[in-house]
């Protein structure tokens, strides 16, 4: 990847000893290219690996999706068992505010998802989300699937 090193043997206007050496102008890329696309494979296989884990059977509805921004909007789950997950991690009930009022510090952007099992009663999801409006997160999005019937048609 660096400069190599061309020995000269003299001549020019200039007196030089024998075997002087004088640097290589020429830029070996084959190395570059080598790790580049080690890179490009890397980042293909664990990009699909980059979503959010927790496995819901999520509700299904004819809504539209957000639009995206510049930060990505914490997700938080409720899973069929009851258990309240951050993005991944399991919190308990009793933490969970304190960690959102944490996490809503340190970020320029109020907006959550809330992903919640569909055979969850309406209680436990809106318990919840008073518990993200008391963490300091007023921009509640409810994540759904695609696919759903509308109320009044297809």
């Amino acid at each position: 990847m660096g400069a190599g090193v061309v020995k000269k043997s003299g001549g020019g206007g200039r007196r030089r000893r024998r075997g002087s050496s004088a640097a290589m102008a020429d830029i070996n890329i084959t190395p570059f290219v080598d790790v580049m696309l080690v890179l490009l494979i890397i980042f293909m296989v664990t990009a699909p690996m980059l979503t959010v884990g927790v496995p819901l059977e999520l509700p299904k509805s004819a809504a539209a999706s957000l639009p995206t921004e510049a930060e990505p909007p914490l997700t938080v789950s409720l899973t069929a068992d009851g258990l309240v997950m951050i993005e991944t991690t399991e919190v308990p009930e009793d933490q969970l505010i304190p960690k959102l009022r944490a996490i809503a510090d340190t970020r320029k952007s109020d907006k959550i998802f809330l992903r919640a099992d569909g055979n969850l009663p309406y209680t436990r999801v809106a318990e919840v989300m008073g518990a993200l409006s008391a963490g300091g997160f007023n921009n509640i999005g409810l994540v759904t699937d695609t696919g759903g019937s509308a109320m009044g048609g297809n």
